[in-house]
């Protein structure tokens, strides 16, 4: 059985951590559904449903609407963290998932910087 994670925030949370991805769609090149969010959002879930992470005191999966990062996306956002991400394929949401929502390191080549916004 997995190690249970352990919230980064001294405050009480029904989940360790809570993963948004943004799965809006707007007429820009940079809307997050148009680079294949719906299969990365579907794919962290199945991943941390494998890895046993989802529910109580664990792992939240969630889709968003705009998250207002556009100009990154497509982009996703671990809470309580407050780290934002953007990724690329299956293996960089693998990644996210071994290393910051399993374990809470900072998965930093795919964080997205803090001066891309919309």
């Amino acid at each position: 059985m997995t190690e249970p994670i352990k919230p980064t925030s001294a405050a009480p949370s029904y989940y360790a951590r809570h993963i948004f991805f943004c799965l809006n769609q707007r007429e820009h090149e940079n809307a997050c559904l148009q680079h294949d969010a719906q299969a990365a959002f579907d794919h962290c879930k199945q991943r941390v449903k494998a890895e046993k992470l989802a529910g109580k005191g664990g792992v939240r999966v969630n889709k968003a609407g705009c998250l207002d990062r556009c100009a990154g996306g497509p982009v996703a956002v671990v809470y309580p963290d407050a780290v934002w991400y953007t990724f690329v394929d299956k293996s960089d949401i693998d990644e996210i998932v071994e290393r910051h929502l399993k374990h809470g390191e900072v998965v930093d080549r795919l964080v997205l910087p803090d001066d891309v916004g919309r």
